[in-house]
């Protein structure tokens, strides 16, 4: 009946229900409107330093991207005026195990008197150097991107004087990840040097490439880099497709032609009378400056078509190894020091 008890306490609960169900819906659509939470902008901070000598200093930088501390050489400029900043990455191994270049190049003595801090970070073994996807359960987490192109020119400009001008080269892997890392931070920097790299990631033979860093020599997944092969990441992080983008920059490129070389010799730099070493350079470092010799003819075309200015050095002879790299960066410098001098 109407009027009755039970008719108005059902209204009452209709009117609770719609009143909740008003407060929810009010609460959903606050909630998709609001503001998203601005997540932290990386940093990083010395946690420690050590002199080693006035040309030397040893740098613990701890990364919140990654959530450790990294490891990082420095050449300061002498003199303590303000100067420019070269940073240098290692290979595949990541400068690990003796494999970096104060380890196996005279960088200490070659730039100890060039107005320049040279930066060399040490870690990132097999990683590309790039901001992976997603943690891996070999590899761990990998932000290198974010901790070369942010966090740790903000930590080098502030501990050093720097004029704001840098450069970056690399080596083998990272011949590859100085390109990609100038696409993440166009500004950044004013020269760019590779040293037997392969620009091309996202074709067939370069994904081949990158897995057989990745997987075959560092036990980590490339599905939690940059996805699946036909994921868009691998074209996104593609120098080869996007060298349009290199217009204005001080670029040096160059590859050996991977047959044997000068230094490939039982008494050569490195091998100095171990045989194994001698057969090992000659058989896998001549596999592989082959390889990355295609790669780097393809740059070049590829940039003559389109007119990008680079200089590229490709010389017959020299197979994988770190004194032809030395020779490399030797030829490189005056054409960086020119740009960085503004």
């Amino acid at each position: 009946m109407p009027g009755s008890a039970v008719d108005r306490r059902c209204r009452r609960g209709v009117r609770v229900a719609t009143g909740a169900g008003f407060l929810a819906v009010v609460g959903i659509v606050a909630t998709v409107l609001a503001p998203a939470r601005a997540e932290a902008a990386p940093t990083a901070r010395i946690v420690s330093e050590h002199v080693v000598t006035q040309h030397e200093i040893d740098l613990n930088v701890r990364s919140s991207s990654m959530r450790t501390v990294i490891p990082v050489k420095v050449i300061p400029a002498p003199g303590g005026a303000s100067a420019p900043t070269l940073y240098l990455l290692n290979g595949a191994a990541g400068g690990d195990g003796g494999s970096s270049w104060f380890d196996q190049t005279d960088i200490r003595s070659f730039f100890a008197k060039e107005n320049v801090n040279v930066v060399v970070p040490i870690g990132g073994a097999a990683s590309y150097f790039t901001d992976w996807r997603r943690p891996d359960p070999h590899l761990g987490v990998q932000k290198w991107a974010t901790f070369l192109t942010k966090e740790l020119p903000a930590v080098v400009n502030r501990r050093f004087e720097t004029t704001g001008r840098n450069a970056i080269a690399g080596i083998s892997m990272a011949g590859t990840s100085v390109f990609q890392l100038s696409l993440r931070a166009p500004k950044l920097y004013q020269a760019i040097g590779s040293f037997s790299g392969c620009a091309q990631t996202s074709d067939p033979a370069g994904q081949a490439a990158v897995r057989l860093v990745v997987e075959g020599r560092g036990g980590g997944n490339t599905v939690n880099m940059w996805g699946p092969p036909s994921d868009p990441e691998w074209r996104a992080n593609d120098p080869y497709l996007q060298v349009e983008k290199f217009r204005g920059k001080s670029i040096y490129i160059s590859n050996g032609s991977g047959d044997p070389g000068r230094y490939d010799t039982i008494n050569g730099p490195g091998i100095e009378g171990n045989r194994s070493k001698l057969v090992e350079q000659i058989a896998v470092g001549a596999v592989i400056e082959k390889a990355t010799n295609e790669c780097t003819r393809s740059l070049q075309r590829k940039m003559a078509q389109q007119g990008v200015p680079a200089t590229f050095h490709l010389y017959q002879g020299g197979t994988h190894a770190w004194p032809y790299w030395q020779d490399e960066l030797h030829r490189a410098w005056p054409q960086f020091r020119a740009v960085l001098a503004g």
